[in-house]
C-alpha cells in the first residue's frame, strides 16, 4: 500500500521548520513534483464509486460555472424513500453534460469518503496541529469555477491529475478573518501567473487573492484547508476560562456610581492580567490540541466483539487522535486526547509514543517496545479502543 504523504513530502525540498518560519502565513509557494505522485490518493474509479454509492446533497456536492452555482435540479432528482422524505440522486447524463460544458465539480470533506485521503488528512493534522478538511475540484473546460477571491483559511493544493492555471494577486489586508471589522479591498492585476502541473503542490495563506482557470483539459486537485490558531481564538478561550471567576460572572454595575464602575473595571483588569502569564500561548495551544476530536474510524467486527482484539499479534491498530498530548513525570504518563484525560504507569510511555505517530502499528511491535507482557498490552489497546481512540485493522 502506498505511503501516506506527510507535510515534509508536500513542502520538499524546503524543510518543515523552514516552511513554518518563512512561508506559513506569509506568502504563497509552489512546490514542484513528478507527475503521478498523488495518483493513488484518488484514482478515477474511486471517485466514480463515491459518486455512485453516496447520497451527496447540495452544497456538499455542487457544480459551479463562471463563478455561479449550477442549479442542482438540473443534474439531480429527489427519490422518495420507503419510510418518509426524499433523498438526492445524481443524474449521470446531465451531470456530465455540465462538466463537458465547462462546469467545475466540487465535493467537500472528501476525507470522510476516501480512506487514502482520510489518512492524508490525519497525517497533516498531526504535523500542522490543526484540523484539516479536504475538498475536491474537478474540471474539463476553459472557464473558471469561481471569480477572484480570498479564503479565510490556509490551504495546500495538491494537483492529482491534469493541469490548472493559477493567477495570484496577493493580499490586500493582513490576516483577514471570516468575521472581520472590514473586508479586504479587491486586488489589482495578478502578481504571478502559472500552471500547476500534475504532481505539484501549492500553498496559499488566508487572505491571498487568487483565481483558478481550467486549461481545456481534465484537471483534478484537492484543497487541504486548515485554520491556524489566532489571538482571537486565544481570547475566546480565555473568556471561557474566566467563567470560573465570580467577578466576571457578576452583573456589571450599570446603575452604580462612577467610582463603583471604575473599581469593577480595575478588578476585572487585574484578574484578566493574572491569566496572561508568559506561558498563556502554550497553555492555550496544548488545551486546543487535547480537545481536538478523534477521526471517525470503526474497526468492525472486532470493536463490537468481547475481547476486542483478534488472537494474532500481527493485528494492526491505529491511533485516531492526531493532536493528542502526552505529559510525563512522577513515574506516570498522562494522555490528553479527544477532551479526555488518562493516566498510566510510566511503562506505557514507549507504547503511547509509537501510537501517537498515527501510522498503523502491529500489536507485536508495541509489545516489544514496552516492558509490559502481551496480555497487558492487549488489554491496554482494548481499553483505548472502547474509548474511541484506537481503530483495529
Amino acid at each position: 500500500m502506498p505511503e501516506t504523504p506527510t507535510l515534509a513530502d508536500l513542502v520538499a525540498p524546503l524543510g518543515v521548520s523552514q516552511f513554518f518560519q518563512d512561508v506559513q502565513g506569509e506568502t504563497y509557494r509552489r512546490f514542484e513534483g513528478p507527475a503521478g505522485r498523488f495518483a493513488d490518493l484518488l484514482p478515477w474509479p474511486a471517485l466514480n464509486a463515491i459518486l455512485r454509492q453516496h447520497r451527496l446533497e447540495f452544497p456538499r456536492l455542487r457544480l459551479a460555472l463562471d463563478g455561479t452555482p449550477v442549479p442542482t435540479e438540473s443534474y439531480t432528482d429527489l427519490v422518495p424513500t420507503r419510510r418518509s422524505g426524499t433523498v438526492p440522486r445524481l443524474q449521470a447524463a446531465p451531470f456530465t453534460e455540465h462538466l463537458r460544458g465547462g462546469a467545475t465539480m466540487v465535493l467537500d470533506a472528501i476525507q470522510e469518503l476516501s480512506d487514502p485521503i482520510g489518512d492524508l488528512a490525519r497525517s497533516l493534522e498531526h504535523d500542522l496541529r490543526e484540523s484539516v478538511q479536504v475538498n475536491l475540484y474537478a474540471g474539463w473546460g476553459v472557464t473558471h469555477g469561481f471569480d477572484v477571491h480570498w479564503d479565510d483559511h490556509d490551504a495546500f493544493i495538491i494537483q492529482v491529475a491534469g493541469r490548472k492555471r493559477w493567477r495570484m494577486h496577493g493580499p490586500t489586508r493582513p490576516a483577514p478573518l471570516h468575521r472581520d471589522v472590514e473586508q479586504p479591498e479587491r486586488p489589482g492585476e495578478p502578481i504571478d501567473d502559472f500552471v500547476l502541473e500534475d504532481g505539484d503542490v501549492l500553498y496559499v495563506p488566508r487572505g491571498h487573492w487568487h483565481d483558478v482557470t481550467a486549461v481545456g483539459e481534465m484537471s483534478l486537485h484537492l484543497t487541504l484547508g486548515f485554520s491556524p490558531a489566532t489571538g482571537i481564538d486565544l481570547v475566546s478561550w480565555l473568556a471561557d476560562k474566566l467563567r470560573a471567576s465570580t467577578a466576571f460572572r457578576q452583573d456589571l454595575p450599570r446603575f452604580g456610581t462612577e467610582e463603583e464602575r471604575a473599581a469593577r473595571a480595575a478588578a476585572l483588569r487585574a484578574e484578566l492580567e493574572a491569566t496572561l502569564t508568559t506561558d498563556v500561548v502554550d497553555r492555550f495551544l496544548a488545551e486546543r490540541d487535547s480537545a481536538a476530536p478523534a477521526h471517525p474510524r470503526v474497526g468492525l467486527p472486532w470493536a463490537a466483539t468481547p475481547g476486542l482484539l483478534p488472537d494474532g499479534d500481527e493485528t494492526e491498530v491505529r491511533f485516531l487522535v492526531p493532536r493528542a498530548v502526552l505529559k510525563e513525570g512522577d513515574g506516570r504518563v498522562t494522555l490528553l486526547a479527544a477532551g479526555k484525560r488518562f493516566v498510566f504507569a510510566d511503562a506505557a510511555t514507549p507504547l503511547l509514543k509509537a501510537l501517537l505517530d498515527g501510522s498503523p502499528q502491529a500489536v507485536k511491535r508495541l509489545a516489544e517496545l514496552s516492558e509490559l507482557d502481551r496480555g497487558t498490552v492487549r488489554a491496554f489497546l482494548g481499553e483505548l479502543t472502547t474509548q474511541g481512540l484506537l481503530s483495529i485493522g
